[in-house]
């Protein structure tokens, strides 16, 4: 049976973490996903702590999100956070508007920006990936997509593929699960409300309350070398329901 991690950010607006951690270990989940501001701050004694905690309840934290600033301007301690807290691949996640290209050429350079921030980390012996939104699979004026002239660019870049925001971005999974799987090494798994519901919730669901055909395209998925899935939800009114549902219903796929 699959086993399936958690990404911490969805917690971020509800209880403190320890009762956070106790939560997902009685839900069945094997381990969590990191996000930058739950550790980027966190000295040598804080980190062993959570590793600790970790420990104790017996989840682990075999990824972990880290911003491209951080893993570009302070590799060293990038890759000292990742191995305190016992991660092995890292991804980073996200590039804010004003950032983001305007043509494919400008797609092109970031990709290899990515590929080449990631390089102190694979030496390392880390895994290290860029994971997806929607905006990298939104046509540019030629009709071509930032994911592809990211990925053209960068062909040892690793994906951490969040297939709701594949389908939000206005793309096909089941396309890019084909085009792209080779590069896939872990998976966000996530749900879209029907149209016009949960909007206190941005639109997200429970894993198997939404649109996604997950049955389906966990069976795409176990055709790639992903080897880490991972729930999340953006914006769960309620982390406990989020979590108990969705573990529920993704192992029965």
């Amino acid at each position: 049976m699959t086993a399936f991690n958690y990404q911490l950010y969805c917690s971020r607006n509800h209880g403190p973490l320890p009762e956070t951690l106790k939560m997902l270990a009685a839900a069945g989940y094997a381990g969590v996903e990191g996000f930058g501001a739950l550790y980027d701050r966190l000295g040598a004694d804080d980190l062993a702590r959570l590793r600790a905690d970790l420990d104790a309840l017996g989840l682990s934290m075999p990824t972990g999100h880290f911003g491209l600033d951080l893993i570009e301007t302070d590799p060293v301690r990038t890759i000292a956070i990742a191995k305190a807290l016992g991660v092995s691949a890292v991804y980073a996640p996200f590039l804010m508007p004003a950032d983001r290209p305007a043509d494919a050429a400008g797609w092109a350079a970031f990709g290899r920006r990515v590929h080449e921030a990631g390089r102190p980390l694979l030496d390392a012996g880390l895994a290290f990936g860029w994971h997806n939104h929607d905006f990298e699979f939104k046509p540019l004026a030629d009709g071509s997509l930032p994911i592809e002239h990211m990925f053209e660019a960068a062909p040892d870049l690793s994906w951490e593929a969040d297939i709701a925001w594949v389908a939000r971005g206005g793309a096909d999974p089941f396309a890019f699960i084909e085009r792209f799987g080779p590069r896939i090494t872990a998976v966000h798994v996530k749900d879209i409300a029907p149209a016009g519901e949960k909007a206190d919730e941005d639109g997200w669901a429970d894993v198997g309350t939404g649109v996604l055909p997950w049955p389906d395209l966990m069976k795409a998925l176990r055709a790639t070398p992903a080897k880490h899935f991972v729930m999340e939800h953006d914006k769960p009114s309620d982390d406990g329901r989020f979590a108990r549902a969705s573990i529920a219903a993704a192992s029965k796929y």
